[in-house]
């Protein structure tokens, strides 16, 4: 597939918000391996390859496994994610997908067990922003494969 547009340079301004939301959710004090596990989440739900490809590198640079990483999409069913992040996920998959979920008070019972309730505004930017980055990437058709991780970044 061809790159359509460069979002970058011909909305400055508005990658600049983008940005804004991105350093918000870094320095939130949430921890960068579920971040990362909620980014890759979203992006496999939303198949936007772009995003795979540089959470996957970001995730292993900051030493996430590959078996973590290879069963992603089926959490539920492996037993190598903690609560935390379990109750993260679900969060990721249900705010992704709003339009067919239910948003139950027992599934934000559930999430609020785990995050406090400035945790849980910040997990919900960080799932916001990673579903905006996706739709600009698939939309604009952004060049898959050529991001490259900073070790420790």
């Amino acid at each position: 597939m061809s790159h359509r547009v460069d979002y970058k340079s011909a909305s400055p301004a508005a990658f600049k918000a983008m940005l804004g939301m991105e350093t918000h959710v870094r320095h939130s004090g949430l921890e960068h391996a579920l971040l990362e596990l909620v980014k890759l989440r979203v992006s496999q739900i939303n198949g936007c390859a772009y995003c795979l490809d540089m959470h996957s590198k970001d995730a292993r640079a900051a030493g996430e496994t590959e078996q973590r990483l290879h069963v992603l999409a089926a959490w539920r069913e492996a037993p190598f994610y903690s609560a935390r992040e379990r109750a993260a996920l679900a969060w990721a998959e249900a705010v992704t997908l709003v339009a067919t979920n239910d948003l139950s008070d027992a599934l934000y019972d559930e999430v609020h067990a785990q995050f406090d309730d400035r945790e849980m505004v910040d997990l919900s930017m960080a799932i916001i922003t990673i579903n905006g980055w996706n739709r600009l990437a698939i939309g604009f058709r952004a060049e898959v494969g050529s991001y490259e991780a900073t070790p420790g970044a």
